[in-house]
């Protein structure tokens, strides 16, 4: 049974950093943007402490919980972080913050909602083709997907008025080689690795590892470079560092691709994550695109599935608004009419 509206506690948990914000689902503007905070994971034993830091910080209060969290929920109730310690129980969070409910998500479910609740000045579009409009087809299939201390996948499915979400693992399915460079970073990184997944090409990390093998096969010595340092470098000109994140680019298309084949996401992807802003350059000058029509056959049908950039810094919590809104009853499809 849906809830009434009430003010909704919303996280977004990820490797590095979890970022709070408070929602009111009957606004229709709901995730309150001065609210939002942003803690390092490190400075906190658990969810629940940095939780209690936030609403004693902020002077905010909270009836519900909705937690978008970077890991697999396991019987919606406990999810173990992939790329950090904690390990969150939504009973467990329900008592120590006194709150009538938690819902906990992964949090590329919540980037999959937080679509519903995008304006058209939150995205950029990544090639030629307009963005789609949402509802107006009685079915549409989208992937979301996008690279930041990890890789996160996900699908938004809108079937006769109602949005579901797929909640997925496919960051961490097996990276494909398509080209002779592919394969000489799959070999380099098989060397490293035993098993290559697209995460550890694709995301912030992967940078680095791109950056590595691409010196290998080159027979140069890598220094020791964080992501960061990569990016500001290629955005400097520097020969190398621009092969790095062209190649970043283009696998990153090949993979957003090979999940639109997936899922049958005929009706677009959207791309987001914390490297997305930064590397968006990059993938509009044709890298990304170029990769993700070269589908074989399947090609002039890719020519047609858009793709576009999530430029909002918020989407966790903006998908975690959209999920308290549905929570309390609420409707997403009409904010698109």
């Amino acid at each position: 049974m849906p809830h009434t509206a009430a003010p909704t506690l919303l996280a977004d948990l990820g490797g590095t950093n979890v970022r709070f914000g408070l929602a009111d689902p009957g606004r229709e503007v709901p995730l309150l943007a001065d609210s939002v905070r942003r803690y390092k994971v490190d400075e906190f034993d658990s969810l629940a402490e940095a939780a209690k830091h936030y609403l004693k910080a902020t002077g905010l209060s909270a009836r519900r919980a909705v937690f978008a969290a970077a890991g697999r929920i396991s019987d919606g109730q406990t999810v173990q972080i992939t790329n950090n310690p904690w390990a969150i129980s939504a009973k467990t969070m329900q008592a120590e913050l006194q709150l009538e409910s938690v819902h906990l998500v992964n949090d590329f479910a919540a980037q999959s909602m937080a679509v519903m609740l995008l304006q058209p000045h939150d995205l950029v579009p990544v090639g030629r083709l307009p963005l789609p409009k949402l509802g107006a087809k009685e079915e549409q299939t989208f992937v979301i997907v996008g690279p930041g201390t990890g890789l996160g996948v996900g699908g938004l499915l809108l079937r006769s008025g109602k949005c579901s979400v797929l909640q997925t693992e496919g960051g961490h399915a097996g990276f494909a080689a398509h080209t002779p460079e592919d394969i000489e970073i799959l070999k380099t990184l098989n060397h490293r690795y035993g098993r290559v997944s697209n995460e550890r090409l694709i995301c912030g990390n992967g940078l680095v590892n791109l950056y590595g093998a691409i010196c290998d096969i080159a027979g140069q010595t890598p220094e020791v470079l964080k992501p960061e340092d990569i990016t500001a470098r290629a955005s400097a000109g520097d020969a190398l560092c621009v092969q790095v994140v062209e190649t970043f680019a283009g696998i990153f298309g090949s993979v957003a691709g090979d999940l639109v084949l997936t899922l049958g996401a005929w009706d677009g992807v959207y791309l987001t994550g914390g490297l997305v802003p930064i590397l968006l350059p990059w993938m509009e000058r044709g890298h990304f695109r170029e990769r993700f029509e070269a589908k074989g056959r399947f090609r002039e049908t890719m020519e047609q599935v858009p793709t576009q950039a999530i430029m909002n810094p918020e989407p966790g919590l903006i998908g975690a608004a959209a999920l308290a809104i549905v929570e309390a009853g609420g409707s997403l499809l009409h904010r698109h009419d």
